[in-house]
């Protein structure tokens, strides 16, 4: 195993202990490495919205996180400035979704993700994408 991705892991390890909203969501993380990630989580009854779908907001905060995995997993801190949702198709309660986070370019200041939200039909659900800030602050 490379030391970027000992690190890739060290550090996706550590903020998932400390993320107790990712946590709440039901997150696992299944796989990660320096610029990507892939998470998955399920739906729950208490994440459904007034008009009996999941609230955007539970599909956004997925992609967040899969977002914020992916980015850190180069073990400085990143921190998001500016993010874009996309909702092509409902999400209802049991939906098992997976999001798949993949940097498109990144600098030394800023760097460009996109994430795609899929069902466990593989049918696209969310389209996201993020713009993010590098701290220069090495994670602990």
């Amino acid at each position: 195993m490379s030391d970027a991705q000992k690190t890739a892991e060290r550090v996706v390890k550590g903020m998932m202990a400390k993320d107790a909203f990712s946590q709440w969501l039901g997150i696992e993380v299944l796989e990660i490495a320096p610029r990507s990630s892939k998470l998955r989580m399920t739906v729950r009854g208490e994440m459904i919205n007034g008009f009996g779908v999941t609230h955007g907001g539970i599909v956004y905060s997925l992609a967040d996180s899969a977002l914020a995995f992916a980015c850190n997993a180069k073990g400085t801190i990143w921190m998001a400035v500016e993010n874009t949702v996309g909702y092509p198709k409902a999400v209802g309660t049991g939906d098992v979704l997976t999001a798949v986070a993949t940097e498109d370019s990144s600098g030394n200041k800023l760097g460009f993700y996109r994430v795609v939200v899929t069902n466990q039909r593989d049918e696209i659900v969310s389209t996201f994408r993020g713009t993010v800030y590098n701290t220069g602050k090495e994670h602990g």
